[in-house]
């Protein structure tokens, strides 16, 4: 039978999702507590990999197996053995042909920064000091270029495997917050995948412009695919992981 959880996590003490010989991952965390559960080995397959020291909200992942626990109580009978950095949200028993990889429809991360006159401890955790203050306005025009389908090739980290490089993101946005003296910036993006590092270089590349980069840049990027026309990648501590959306919702009523 196939089951399926929604999970956050904190990143912070994780060297990412994937499964790595002496490195705490949160594959190896949630498969040895699987394990205990089913009392046998089970892998865990995710709806995709974050990075070391990437956060999420609502990561989708299955597991393959038997047990007479109903699939519903599955959430409370992980929660009780994982450490307290990750935690199961929903469980629920798979549709028939689900496969939390091949399924997806769309992705949505946040990227979280603030400006301040020195740092934020309650905040440093999961977002990110910048030097100055950016001009929200042109964030917030940038981001109308990058939404669409586009060849984002230049939005990738060298490493990345990916077979083709053009993705789709349905919306783009920016937002900003005051709140105790500091500013909360906010990039929020939605499409139906990503790059390796492409949600960090993006917010790397909209902060630029909020600094007063032009975004020409950025165009010729899209066009000519050159890394380096981009801003530097940004820091992982900013980036969580919202949520992972399917067209038939996995979880009843929705995801």
């Amino acid at each position: 039978m196939r089951y399926v959880l929604s999970l956050s996590y904190d990143g912070t003490e994780f060297s990412g999702w994937q499964k790595q010989s002496n490195a705490r991952t949160v594959q190896s965390v949630l498969e040895e507590a699987v394990a205990e559960i089913f009392r046998g080995e089970v892998k865990i397959t995710g709806s995709g990999r974050t990075d070391s020291g990437v956060h999420a909200l609502g990561q989708i992942c299955q597991l393959d197996g038997e047990t007479n626990i109903p699939a519903e109580k599955l959430r409370e009978c992980f929660n009780r053995i994982l450490p307290p950095d990750v935690r199961i949200l929903k469980s629920a028993r798979a549709y028939e042909g689900f496969d939390c990889t091949r399924a997806k429809k769309k992705k949505t991360y946040v990227y979280r920064a603030y400006f301040a006159e020195s740092e934020l401890p309650l905040s440093e955790r999961f977002a990110v000091r910048l030097p100055q203050k950016p001009d929200l306005a042109s964030m917030q025009a940038a981001c109308a270029l990058v939404t669409g389908e586009h060849d984002f090739a230049a939005f990738r980290a060298t490493g990345s495997s990916a077979k083709t490089t053009v993705r789709t993101l349905y919306s783009a946005s920016c937002r900003a917050r005051e709140e105790e003296g500091a500013t909360h910036y906010e990039i929020e993006v939605c499409g139906n995948g990503f790059l390796y590092n492409m949600v960090r270089i993006l917010a790397g590349e909209l902060f630029q412009i909020g600094f007063g980069k032009n975004t020409d840049s950025m165009l010729r990027a899209f066009e000519t695919g050159e890394r380096k026309l981009l801003a530097s990648t940004m820091p992982a501590r900013g980036l969580t992981l919202l949520k992972t959306e399917y067209e038939t919702p996995v979880f009843g009523g929705g995801d």
